[in-house]
This record gives C-alpha cells, structure tokens and sequence, in this order.
C-alpha cells in the first residue's frame, strides 16, 4: 500500500478579477474532465457546484465559457481527498453536469473517470509511490463503493517515482496505447438502487406509455441499468451513435422506458435524473458476448461507460434475463465477459461464487489514463471569491 503524502496542498490565488483554483485536466478511459483536490473547493454544496458549473461552462450547451467539452463525456468532474479511514487510501466524489444543465450530479458513478484517481492523487503529492507498481484502494463518496486500482510507477533518473501513461494497452474508444491501470470492483451489487436486482426478479415486463408492455431487466452491479432488447423499442442493436441521437421517436421511447423503470427500481422520479443508464441490447456479431448501445441517458455513449460494461456482464450471466437470452454463452465460475459497444469492445471479468452463481463477488477491467493539461482554472470572483486568503497571482 502506498504512503499518503505529508505534503501540503496548493492554494487558491486570484489572477485579477477571477479566482484561479489547481486543476489537473485528465482523461480517465473513454472520458475527461477537470481533477481538483476536493479540499480547496468550497465546504458549502451549494457554492461549490457554482464553481463546478463555471469552470465547465454550463449552462451554455456547447459550454464556451468553459473546460467542458460539449458532451457528456466530456463534461465531467474528479473530486479527490485524502482516505479519512485506515482501509482506505483515496476518497473521490464523481460529479457530472450535463453542457445545458444547471445542476452537478454526485449521485451516480462513473469507472472510466475512476481510473485517472490514482494518477491524480500521485501527480498532486496525495500518494507517494513506493515501487513500480502502486496500488489503492479508493472509496467513491457517491456510492460507498471500493475499489483497488494499480499504475505503472517506475522510477526516473533522479530516483523520483512517476505515473507512467506510455504503455502497451489498447482499450477500444481511445486511439493508440497507453500504460494499463488495472481496476478490481468488490461489493458492487446495488450501488444506488440498493441491491443487484431491485425488484427480485431478472425479468420484469413493464408497462410503457405508447409501447404497451416491454421486457427488461433491472439491475445494479455498479451502475443502475435497463436492459432491453433493441429490437422491442423498433431498433437493431447495430445503429451508430450518431443514427440513435438523430432518431427522436426511437429516443422518445427510450426515455418513456426509462421513466417507468425508475419507480420500477425504487428511484423514484428519475427525469432529473443521470441514472438509470439505458442499455439496448442485441446478439453479438463480432466474436463478443453481447452488442450494446448505451444511453446515457438520453445521448448515445460512443463505447460504453466501465461500470456499465460490469452491469451489463453481470445480466450476461444471469439465467433468465433479457441479456442472457440474446448473449452467447459465457461458461465456468469466472468467465470474460466481453461486451460490444460501438467503438470495439470491453472485456469485463467475473468471479461469482461457486455455490450461488447469481452472486458476482468479484470484476476485474483494465483501463488508461493520461495527464492532458496541470494549471488552473479560472472562475469569476462574482461566482466564488474566498477573499482575503488568497495571494494576488501575477498574470
């Protein structure tokens, strides 16, 4: 286990009429966003997400203003602070905001993200690697879930240990290779709906305003999913991205399914919501497990998102659900399970226990990450002004 560093964290500084906050932009598997050390942003929730919500640049859809990228993917936020308890090394708060919104979302999850945590937190002094391997353990805030992610962090010339982002690693929805950052879920099952199957069962049959009664299965392995066959809601499984956005009515359904299922799941009123994810599901046809089309949720994901993809394997595997009548068989106690997304595919592997194979004890995943960026960001002091504390920086 890494030693926590005793260093002390940078500081806010005014760079005339704003406030400029430490910021280090990364990519974390197929997304990006900003990373800041959660203690230098305001305590107050509220105050904080303004920040948040100026630094991306929303509510301005193409966020302009801002760091954000437009999309989804590209309009989310790492929140990192040291572990408060002995067993765990790293706390961070995932915090989404959609381009034209309003709100910052804390109450999901997201993997790929999750994966630039460890880089973060060496980069900034919260870690301290002390071999070429470094691995913590990282409590999501979120969701109360854990997990251990180890990097690459070998040594340089002067001795001073790095994170290595050169590597020989290929995950699909990322171009080239990149050192491997290695992520192992424990105790996934219910992250927010509260269990692995909400509602019991692994097949429910949902009514749905204009479509009449839909098979699906409701599940949370990570992610709160419904997963339904594409070919119930007028669709292939096959389109891309780009044919899915463009097609309103299939959306419109989609969405209409989605709202359903959240009372369904126990989430209430979920048309705020980030959560659940939507998964349109059909048979392979690239040698995979399972074609996907993900929704997140009303824009179609370019690949699939992390813990999704462990979602979805999950209900690969479970007698009776709507993915394993379509997936092709997945056979022993820990299979890969490989799910294939629009950009290639994602291979996800499962140890369930051998004497309730319904229960995933355990998924393993490879992802990437990079540094893109180290600065800051800047917001207007009319938005967040932590005067008179903070030194005037030099333009």
């Amino acid at each position: 286990m890494p030693a926590v560093a005793a260093t002390g964290t940078p500081a806010v500084t005014r760079r005339g009429s704003q406030t400029a906050v430490p910021c280090l932009f990364m990519r974390g598997g197929t997304s990006r966003g900003p990373f800041f050390d959660a203690r230098l942003l305001p305590d107050d929730p509220g105050l904080r997400d303004a920040v948040l919500l100026a630094a991306m640049g929303s509510p301005d859809a193409r966020q302009i203003d801002g760091v954000g990228g437009a999309h989804p993917l590209t309009s989310k936020i790492g929140l990192v602070r040291p572990g408060a308890t002995a067993d765990v090394d790293l706390e961070w708060t995932f915090a989404q905001v959609q381009p034209g919104g309003t709100e910052v979302d804390t109450s999901s999850n997201c993997g790929n993200m999750l994966a630039a945590v460890v880089p973060f937190a060496v980069e900034t002094g919260l870690l301290v690697p002390t071999g070429d391997r470094t691995t913590a353990r990282v409590l999501t805030r979120n969701t109360g879930m854990v997990a251990e992610i180890t990097v690459s962090t070998p040594a340089g010339r002067t001795g001073v240990r790095h994170v290595a982002y050169e590597g020989p690693a290929r995950i699909d929805g990322v171009p080239g290779t990149a050192a491997p950052v290695e992520i192992g879920f424990v105790d996934t099952a219910g992250s927010v709906a509260g269990s692995l199957l909400p509602t019991g069962r692994v097949r429910d049959t949902v009514e749905v305003p204009g479509t009449g009664p839909v098979d699906v299965t409701l599940i949370d392995n990570g992610q709160p999913l419904v997963i339904v066959a594409a070919e119930r809601l007028g669709a292939t499984g096959y389109e891309t991205p780009a044919e899915i956005d463009a097609d309103e009515e299939l959306r419109g359904r989609v969405e209409a399914l989605r709202l359903v299922c959240g009372h369904a799941m126990g989430l209430g009123d979920v048309s705020e919501r980030n959560y659940p994810k939507m998964t349109l599901v059909a048979p392979p046809r690239h040698g995979g497990t399972l074609s996907t089309r993900s929704l997140i949720p009303r824009v179609c994901h370019q690949s699939i998102g992390v813990l999704a993809a462990v979602t979805a394997a999950t209900a690969c595997v479970l007698d009776g659900s709507v993915a394993r009548e379509l997936a092709a068989a997945v056979p022993g106690t820990e299979p890969t399970v490989r799910v294939e997304h629009p950009s290639g595919a994602f291979d996800v592997t499962l140890a369930r226990d051998p004497e309730d194979p319904r229960q995933v004890t355990r998924s393993a995943l490879l992802r990437t990450a990079r540094l893109l960026m180290a600065g800051d960001v800047l917001v207007p002091r009319s938005v967040w002004d932590p005067a008179p504390t903070v030194q005037e920086k030099s333009s």
